[in-house]
């Protein structure tokens, strides 16, 4: 998930994204530099891959060995119920003591007020409120974050006719989860530096720091991945720069829209709750889709599919499938993983709206299973 409100990074450069198959034979262009390593390893320093090396088909490996001796001593801890190791970092700065930017107060002041309104959700309770958030939940979740800013927009798994894609994405910067520049940006970023040092929401660096503290630490999350320079597809757009530049004011506008619909009762769930709810559901994706789950794939990373962030998040938590096949529009391979996204670009695919729509072939398929090495 992108920063919550607009990143003052400087201007990017142009970087461009295409494919016009079906079903891919070669490496797509978003197969970036991937990683490997043990869930019980230490990060060793990164080195930033060359252009080529970063697009090429064959994956990295790095060597990241924690000694016994070093978990012996202390230097790691576990996360509970799984096998990733978190390296404590005995000379960082409380957070309390670290430099705050605007961004991160900002990031802080949005997320908070969201769950101190749905809080307010037991006594302001009734059936069409609680409609309203359900209905705002598929449109923004669903078609907004997961089919638009996620497959759509940060992969390129299909194409959409603009009108519809422009749609899709403003109902995805109604989830108050950043404009889709800065969220393609950072879910780029993650993918070609995944569960490394240079990624942004790992759980390398604990669970709740991959889960929602990275985005209270902008001057981090810069020193890692430096300019957004990977989203220019985006910005040459005049409507993604206009989503950018006048973002927050569109939530705002939505929720003077429900209390004049329904009063207070549809702010407070229509808002709050529905954007707390789809807050922690998209985060568990980023964390706890990294630390359980099972790994069907070699993805060199610990990208794991868990059925029951699937559920929740409308196909999302087959993670490890994505993480394999980052390009596939449809994240729940087999017949028995539940893929809501995936039936919707399906049934845009069948009535004409979604085109070249990218699925995993055999052969690829095949060498990414965990025998091959």
């Amino acid at each position: 998930m992108a920063s919550l409100l607009t990143s003052p990074l400087t201007k990017p450069k142009p970087f461009c994204l295409s494919s016009s198959t079906r079903i891919l034979t070669t490496s797509p262009s978003l197969n970036f530099t991937r990683v490997s390593f043990t869930h019980s390893q230490k990060l060793a320093p990164f080195k930033l891959p060359s252009l080529l090396s970063a697009f090429s088909e064959k994956s990295q490996k790095r060597d990241v060995t924690a000694s016994a001796a070093d978990r012996e001593s202390g230097d790691y801890r576990r996360i509970m119920l799984s096998d990733v190791m978190v390296k404590k970092k005995k000379d960082e700065n409380p957070w309390w003591e670290r430099e705050w930017s605007p961004m991160d107060f900002g990031a802080v002041a949005v997320v908070l007020s969201m769950h101190v309104l749905s809080l307010l959700a037991p006594f302001h309770f009734n059936w069409r409120a609680v409609s309203v958030a359900f209905g705002l939940y598929v449109v923004t979740g669903l078609l907004g974050v997961t089919l638009s800013f996620h497959r759509n927009l940060s992969h390129k798994s299909f194409k959409l006719p603009k009108w519809l894609e422009y749609l899709f994405a403003y109902f995805g910067a109604q989830a108050l989860q950043g404009n889709p520049i800065d969220w393609v940006s950072t879910h780029r970023y993650h993918h070609q530096f995944c569960d490394s040092d240079r990624d942004p929401h790992s759980p390398l660096d604990g669970f709740w720091f991959s889960h929602m503290n990275w985005m209270f630490d902008a001057n981090t999350i810069t020193q890692r991945v430096g300019e957004r320079n990977n989203v220019g597809d985006l910005e040459k757009q005049p409507f993604y720069q206009f989503l950018r530049s006048t973002y927050i004011w569109h939530p705002l506008a939505l929720a003077v829209a429900l209390y004049a619909l329904g009063g207070f009762p549809f702010v407070v769930w229509g808002m709050g709750v529905r954007i707390v709810w789809m807050y922690h559901i998209t985060w568990l994706v980023n964390s706890a889709c990294h630390v359980w789950g099972e790994q069907a794939w070699n993805t060199g990373d610990l990208s794991k599919n868990n059925w029951m962030v699937a559920a929740l998040a409308f196909g999302e938590g087959w993670h490890n499938n994505h993480h394999a096949f980052e390009f596939s529009a449809r994240h729940g391979l087999e017949w028995w993983q539940l893929d809501m996204t995936w039936y919707v670009v399906r049934f845009l695919q069948a009535i004409g709206l979604a085109t070249d729509v990218k699925l995993p072939s055999e052969a690829q398929k095949q060498r990414m299973t965990l025998t091959n090495d």
